[in-house]
């Protein structure tokens, strides 16, 4: 089966672009959005599939931070420079999407990998004496032929 294009995507979700476009304005707020859309052509020019993601990507942040300030802060927490006010300037400059992303790579790299589930000694097999590799005879006592 082939993928949906973003047309279609995006007409089984919201029906019509505008529609998609308002659920963008009124997800992102003042609280989320860093206005750097051209005020002449605004996002009812921008590509359906940009649209799309920016909606899951808004989504996402709105549910679990709230403001880009908490998501600054989750940010600065993960590379441990709650302290560092310049850099917290540089990333309130930064839009939601790259943002969330900096944010989802500062998570991977910093989580803790799950430790493997212990054995139970009863289902082990019980382990035979390993064998030493045969040894190479002495340099010079090689038969040659």
């Amino acid at each position: 089966m082939a993928a949906k294009t973003p047309l279609t995507l995006m007409k089984e979700e919201f029906g019509e672009k505008a529609k998609l476009v308002a659920a963008i304005e009124k997800l992102a707020g003042e609280e989320l959005w860093v206005s750097r859309t051209n005020s002449k052509k605004g996002l009812a020019h921008v590509s359906n599939a940009k649209l799309l993601r920016l909606h899951a990507t808004f989504t996402e942040v709105k549910a679990k931070f709230g403001t880009r300030d908490k998501l600054v802060d989750a940010i600065l927490e993960f590379e441990r420079r709650t302290k560092d006010a310049d850099f917290r300037k540089k990333l309130s400059a930064w839009p939601v999407p790259r943002l969330f992303d900096t944010y989802k790579s500062a998570a991977k790299r910093h989580s803790v990998k799950p430790a493997a589930a212990p054995k139970s000694p009863a289902k082990a097999p019980p382990k035979s004496p390993a064998k030493a590799p045969p040894k190479s005879p002495p340099k010079g006592t090689r038969k040659k032929g």
